[in-house]
């Protein structure tokens, strides 16, 4: 919701209120549980699944019993299964009577010990799994609530899904599922693992290192639309150079073809380098109303400032999130404190004790300019004439009528910062500057 896309059936916000939309619902797991339980007591009867019975205690003392024995991963499967409780060790009269006498059990799948699943996977290709690695997934809980493994299979098929795309963190799960389709007579859709993303080190990117919620990306600033570009390029490329895309131009260039098996990096930089290049993609105009009422919140005077706009323009190229406006326009709205360290500069080649010459200079230059002629290009033009005439490098003269202008220690040029706040509050503040000095 958060990217603006807006599912075609399901669970769908409509005026921030949550509601179903499309011809197979219910979409809310917990209305759909008579349906699971249905096609649990199915696989029952066919065979493909029985009831455990076991306790936590027996579930314990089994893997316990495992790890001792050198198994790293210990799991319900064929070799356990004959020697707990459940339906398949059981008589049939002792699980009816543990079942009439409200005994807790789970339902679990049955799992072939030899067979061999092997399936196409549209990203990764053949596939193979060996019966005796998988467990007897539960696929029903003692709650009543049916695991991921039992509902994704009834509700993809229900709901006509043909595509699966999903981490590769469920490829070992794989198999569980496909043996659900065969046990139901269903054909499986098509699936599609794609890789995690990584840290910059190659470690699985996780909350102890990075924010990992698009929220939290929303939350700091980011557009929805630099997330999408972002994670749309995260182990797929176009085939091209292009790298800033629309919604609509990703929709046109993706195919599972450019997917990438390996995982793929989350770069940082390279998601602010995206940010800004959407910041570019506004025009002023839209620039200017994102951020006025950003600046408004700080400034009120920006509310109705009738220039708002042209000061906005000069910040457009700098910019990487609209909460960074406020204090890179804080100059018009306010009087920026001025210092003879930030006027004087070691690279542009002005000490403190050129400054009194270079301010002077200014103001007899800046003085001279009628009000008709206050303009970026003429300020442009007199001011390089000056320095050249006065054997002075642009640089001398250029940053400290910046650094006075606007008291920050990065902000827009000198010209266009003295031809916004115009001839009057430019003179004023050189005024302030002379006597700092």
């Amino acid at each position: 919701h958060m990217a603006n896309i807006d599912p075609d059936e399901g669970v769908v916000l409509n005026d921030g209120l949550s509601t179903q939309v499309g011809a197979h619902g219910p979409y809310i797991q917990s209305q759909r549980l008579e349906i699971y339980k249905k096609h649990a007591q199915k696989l029952i009867e066919n065979g493909n699944a029985y009831y455990a019975f076991d306790t936590k205690e027996e579930l314990d003392a089994m893997r316990a019993e495992m790890l001792a024995a050198g198994n790293p991963a210990p799991k319900y499967d064929a070799s356990v299964r004959r020697r707990m409780r459940n339906s398949l060790t059981l008589t049939k009269e002792e699980t009816e009577k543990l079942l009439k006498e409200g005994h807790e059990y789970v339902i679990r799948m049955i799992v072939p010990e030899t067979e061999i699943i092997e399936f196409t996977d549209d990203i990764r290709g053949t596939v193979q799994f060996q019966g005796h690695t998988v467990d007897d997934q539960v696929l029903m809980k003692s709650d009543g609530f049916p695991t991921y493994h039992l509902a994704h299979v009834v509700d993809d098929h229900l709901m006509e899904i043909d595509l699966v795309l999903r981490g590769e963190e469920w490829l070992s799960s794989l198999p569980k599922h496909l043996l659900l389709f065969q046990y139901f007579g269903w054909q499986p859709p098509r699936y599609a693992h794609v890789s995690l993303l990584l840290n910059k080190d190659k470690s699985k990117l996780s909350k102890r290192q990075n924010d990992v919620a698009a929220e939290d990306y929303i939350a700091k600033g980011y557009l929805p639309e630099v997330l999408l570009n972002f994670l749309a390029l995260l182990g797929w490329n176009p085939g091209t150079t292009q790298e800033i895309f629309s919604l609509s131009e990703l929709i046109d260039a993706f195919s599972l073809e450019r997917v990438q098996k390996a995982g793929a990096i989350f770069d940082i930089e390279k998601l602010d380098w995206l940010q800004g290049q959407w910041m570019r993609k506004f025009s002023t105009e839209e620039f200017a109303a994102r951020i006025r009422p950003v600046v408004s919140e700080v400034y009120a005077a920006a509310l109705n400032d009738a220039n708002f706009e042209a000061k906005a323009k000069l910040i457009h190229d700098r910019i990487t999130f609209f909460k960074e406006a406020p204090e890179m326009m804080s100059f018009f709205y306010t009087e920026p404190a001025v210092s003879k360290e930030l006027m004087a500069n070691k690279k542009q080649k002005v000490t403190e004790a050129d400054l009194p010459k270079i301010l002077s200079l200014l103001s007899e230059t800046l003085t001279a300019i009628s009000d008709a002629d206050w303009t970026e290009d003429n300020l442009h033009k007199i001011l390089f004439a000056t320095a050249e005439e006065k054997g002075l490098s642009k640089g001398q003269i250029l940053w400290p009528l910046r650094a006075l202008l606007t008291g920050l220690p990065f902000s827009p040029g000198a010209f266009e910062v003295a031809a916004a706040l115009g001839k009057k509050k430019t003179l004023e503040r050189l005024e302030r500057a002379q006597k700092e000095v």
